[in-house]
């Protein structure tokens, strides 16, 4: 059995922030892969279904973001599972937006859903980070993750979440590049990839 838990605030008013698009990814898994209903669970939501042949637990924590991991914590304690059984979906500022990547372990780069996770679990799980652009300025971080997704960027933003929805059954296999790939190509097909092949 796999967790994946997409990161974000719990509330209709946060609920198309940059900053929610790990919800946004786990709410398309959801969909596509005809999961059962979110229920209140483990500080959050959850939601059972299989990928493949894979057992998987949907999570959106409903801690807000800086204490994402004592409902993430909470959720792998109560399934008996060890930090390999974990995939974390979050945005990611020093990625171009709509770009996907896949790495395991790592610092959390100033983001507090990650720092919290590490905080009460370790560092050593398995992240898909969606980028989501820098604003250019430091100061600007805050404002910029809490603000709203621009209607312009609603359609990159949809394409993502689609890809990953479709790749899913390769990232719950751990083939993480044949998943970043396949994303990638998703996200061109419908016409939002980058040209560049950074």
């Amino acid at each position: 059995m796999l967790v994946i838990a997409g990161l974000g605030n719990p509330g209709a008013r946060h609920a198309r922030n940059r900053h929610n698009i790990g919800f946004m990814a786990v709410d398309a898994i959801a969909e596509a892969r005809r999961f059962g209903p979110f229920r209140a669970r483990y500080q959050g939501l959850a939601a059972d279904g299989l990928i493949g042949d894979t057992r998987v637990m949907l999570l959106k924590p409903e801690t807000y973001m800086n204490e994402s991991g004592r409902s993430v914590g909470a959720a792998l304690r109560y399934a008996k599972l060890d930090l390999s059984a974990l995939i974390v979906i979050h945005d990611e500022l020093d990625l171009a937006p709509g770009k996907v990547r896949v790495k395991v372990g790592g610092g959390d780069a100033g983001h507090n859903g990650l720092r919290s996770i590490t905080a009460h679990l370790g560092p050593d799980y398995k992240r898909v980070r969606i980028g989501i652009g820098h604003p250019g300025d430091k100061a600007l971080v805050y404002h910029y993750v809490l603000s709203d997704f621009a209607k312009s960027e609603a359609g990159w933003v949809e394409a993502v979440c689609r890809a990953i929805a479709e790749a899913a059954p390769l990232l719950v296999a751990g083939q993480d590049a044949s998943f970043q790939n396949k994303t990638h190509l998703l996200i061109e097909a419908a016409g939002f990839g980058e040209k560049s092949s950074a």
